[in-house]
């Protein structure tokens, strides 16, 4: 599996590629489903471009990507606390939407993940455990009651030195250990995006790629799409596999 992860926080600063309305983000999320994305994953974002848990934004944005991809493409959506900073109030927002997605994530080192991961499984949408390196979530997944419930785990490596991503990486998958027994999808951010990609690849792991990872392609050009992104992402996992290095790669 390669989830695209279409836009992630990034804003208008990022430069016009980075899809922000429901229209632009079902036209990307369309074109990179066709070009071998899996699963989806989405920020919803208000007019002014800010993440968002409302009901109506949220619709919105799941409405148009659905219209445009098949029903077999799971779509979920980010619960960041920077979207909603009160613990009470983003799980309210979970209970409140009236579209629901496929799953949604839930940072599990931030206030009130218990609590908003519960209020996903009791409306029947997927739980991503985001455990992110540099924090304390994986020792607080492991001790949670609701670890064997999450649709999977998103192992989250925050370190953007190319140089370290994969060793900070393999710490992380220490960390978690057997992760309650659930699948696992491994992932980096900027520079360290591509090497992290190509561990999943080499260890078998479901990988995600997109414009809220990184704006550039391997070979440091920039990218133009999600979709080209997720060719890239794509090869080079496939790559990595069979136990090669793409030329320009890394």
């Amino acid at each position: 599996m390669v989830q695209v992860c279409v836009n992630g926080a990034r804003g208008s600063g990022d430069g016009a590629v980075v899809p922000l309305s429901p229209e632009a983000l079902a036209e990307s999320v369309a074109a990179a489903v066709s070009a071998g994305a899996t699963d989806v994953h989405v920020h919803p974002k208000t007019p002014c471009g800010q993440d968002s848990l409302s009901p109506r934004v949220l619709a919105a944005t799941l409405e148009a990507i659905r219209a445009r991809v098949p029903a077999s493409v799971p779509v979920g959506v980010t619960t960041g606390a920077w979207a909603e900073p009160d613990p009470v109030a983003r799980a309210a927002r979970v209970r409140s939407w009236t579209i629901l997605p496929d799953h949604a994530s839930v940072n599990w080192h931030e206030p009130g993940a218990e609590e908003v991961a519960a209020a996903l499984i009791e409306r029947g949408v997927g739980v991503e455990a985001g455990i992110w390196s540099g924090t304390d979530g994986a020792a607080r997944f492991l001790r949670s009651p609701l670890g064997p419930k999450v649709l999977r785990v998103l192992a989250e490596v925050t370190d953007t030195d190319p140089a370290t991503a994969e060793d900070t990486a393999h710490a992380l998958l220490t960390a978690l250990g057997t992760a309650h027994g659930r699948p696992v999808l491994l992932h980096g951010e900027d520079a360290g995006a591509w090497p992290v990609l190509q561990l999943a690849g080499r260890l078998g792991l479901p990988a995600r790629i997109g414009l809220e990872d990184t704006l550039f392609l391997p070979d440091g050009r920039r990218a133009a799409s999600n979709a080209e992104l997720v060719t890239e992402g794509l090869a080079e996992w496939v790559t990595a596999r069979q136990g090669g290095v793409r030329r320009g790669a890394g």
